[in-house]
């Protein structure tokens, strides 16, 4: 979704198209799913490890909700919190998803707006995400090769 303008994002989301939002920590991730009027397809959010087997957990729960629901496109929408979103971000991309980023400060003012209650924490946050990525209130986030190249190589140096 290389879309730039307001109009061209909200394009991108049609009736096919299904929408997570997702909490990132450095250890666990939370994920909701909706589709694109709102409508929650997730009883309880998804909790997955931030590793390869836990982002395969993940996938395949994706891959059971497009089934299910009849979804052709999945727009995965996060808040980047730190670095814990660099390895979550490359596997959605390497399974052909574009995350798109919500806005820390956004979510934070906005966590009230469904259930008049301030309080943040990991199974409200993917609900709020969501809904931005719903109303595309979201940045793309489409990380080049080389700079996870360099990532790579400056963490194996560090290793040494």
């Amino acid at each position: 979704m290389k879309s730039t303008t307001q109009n061209a994002k909200i394009a991108a989301i049609t009736e096919k198209t299904l929408i997570l939002g997702i909490d990132v920590g450095s250890e666990t991730h939370f994920a909701r799913a909706f589709n694109w009027r709102g409508y929650e397809f997730s009883r309880k959010p998804l909790e997955f490890s931030n590793t390869e087997e836990g982002f395969e957990t993940f996938r395949a729960w994706i891959m059971e909700l497009k089934e299910k629901h009849g979804m052709d496109k999945v727009i995965p929408g996060m808040e980047p919190t730190g670095h814990y979103w660099f390895n979550l971000g490359k596997f959605l991309q390497d399974n052909g998803m574009i995350p798109v980023h919500v806005n820390p400060h956004h979510v934070k003012k906005s966590k009230e707006l469904d259930d008049n209650n301030p309080s943040k924490n990991d199974r409200k946050d993917p609900k709020t995400e969501g809904i931005f990525d719903r109303t595309s209130r979201t940045v793309s986030t489409q990380r080049s090769e080389r700079c996870q190249d360099c990532r790579c190589s400056l963490r194996a140096r560090s290793q040494d």
